[in-house]
């Protein structure tokens, strides 16, 4: 749906980007991170057509952004960091002006009211934009996105400054959005992106640095691949048990975690590539130990992004993406992996 080739920016002698690709298969949602400066907001400019590339060509559904602008940009609703709001219009009045700006062929009355009905802004729809909270502020900046139903989105921190409750009603809008559309998601908030996206970019000093589903950038970013299980049992015999199992390589017990004095935590590893949960689920079943708790010891998206941004661990672009891109230097190979020097 959308391809992006050997996309180079410069700002007089800054090289704001430099030499990015990827492509966005239709129906992703993709989560664009990165720091403040790295070229998020430049890379989605270009994208929509606000902005002209140094070097490098994007295409959205087929068409280049610079040589068919206007069919680009009916393809796309894109809501910038701040939404491009009147604040002396109604809603009515602004998404009819949009409506006529955008030159939308759909019937106007029965399209404006179901976009109405999907953000959920019926009830403010005749009120004046400046007099309407943070959050229903960025639903009508989705609602212009939406009208002429483009088949990709692009959100520039659509959650931005909103409260919890807000937070939770566009993560929610979004994830319902993303079964009709191709969505492109910048945010600074990772729980959020964790949460919605698919797949995640992260760019830092214009270049990509990692590409890849949250799941596959945890785990293979780190090479300590454990299950931290809290188990109601005697300690011995459970660590006797665990160490039986087939496919684990070492169990530590981590002590008494609770005022039960039969309660302890372990750290069990396995054979790499295996997953151990359903054999342990198993077994404490059969043995009658409660399992209260259990969690995973790969990289959370924060330490993922941290690491990344900060220099601490390799670029991580799988190679089967990177083959297209031509870019090695950017790819960990099997020694890099293990903690061994980059090619």
């Amino acid at each position: 749906m959308i391809e992006v080739k050997n996309l180079s920016k410069r700002y007089g002698e800054n090289l704001a980007l430099n030499n990015v690709n990827f492509s966005v298969e239709e129906g992703t949602i993709l989560g664009f991170l990165g720091p403040n400066g790295a070229g998020k907001s430049t890379t989605m400019n270009i994208i929509t057509g606000y902005l002209s590339a140094s070097e490098g060509e994007v295409t959205v559904g087929g068409y280049n952004t610079l040589e068919n602008p206007n069919e680009v940009k009916k393809l796309i609703g894109y809501l910038p960091e701040q939404p491009p709001l009147y604040m002396d219009m109604t809603v009515k009045e602004y998404l009819n002006f949009m409506y006529e700006l955008k030159k939308v062929t759909l019937p106007r009355e029965k399209h404006i009211k179901e976009i109405c009905s999907l953000v959920k802004i019926q009830n403010v729809y005749t009120r004046l934009i400046a007099n309407l909270s943070k959050g229903y502020k960025q639903r009508v900046g989705i609602a212009q996105a939406l009208l002429g139903n483009p088949p990709v989105l692009v959100l520039d921190e659509p959650t931005v400054g909103l409260d919890p409750k807000q937070i939770i009603e566009i993560r929610n809008l979004i994830k319902n959005l993303g079964r009709n559309h191709t969505i492109i998601l910048s945010s600074h908030i990772l729980p959020e992106i964790q949460a919605i996206c698919e797949r995640v970019i992260v760019i830092n000093n214009g270049a990509l640095v990692a590409d890849g589903t949250t799941d596959s950038l945890s785990h293979n970013l780190t090479n300590d691949h454990r299950l931290i299980a809290r188990i109601d049992g005697p300690e011995n015999e459970v660590k006797h048990a665990l160490t039986a199992m087939q496919n684990v390589v070492e169990v530590i017990p981590y002590g008494q975690k609770e005022k039960n004095p039969s309660v302890f935590d372990y750290s069990i590893e396995g054979t790499e590539g295996v997953d151990l949960r359903r054999d342990l689920f198993a077994l404490l079943a059969r043995k009658g130990w409660p399992l209260l708790a259990l969690k995973n010891n790969d990289l959370t998206l924060e330490d993922v992004f941290l690491r990344l941004t900060s220099g601490e661990i390799e670029t991580y672009i799988p190679k089967k993406k990177a083959a297209s891109i031509h870019h090695s230097d950017l790819l960990l190979d099997e020694e890099a992996e293990k903690g061994g020097a980059k090619k």
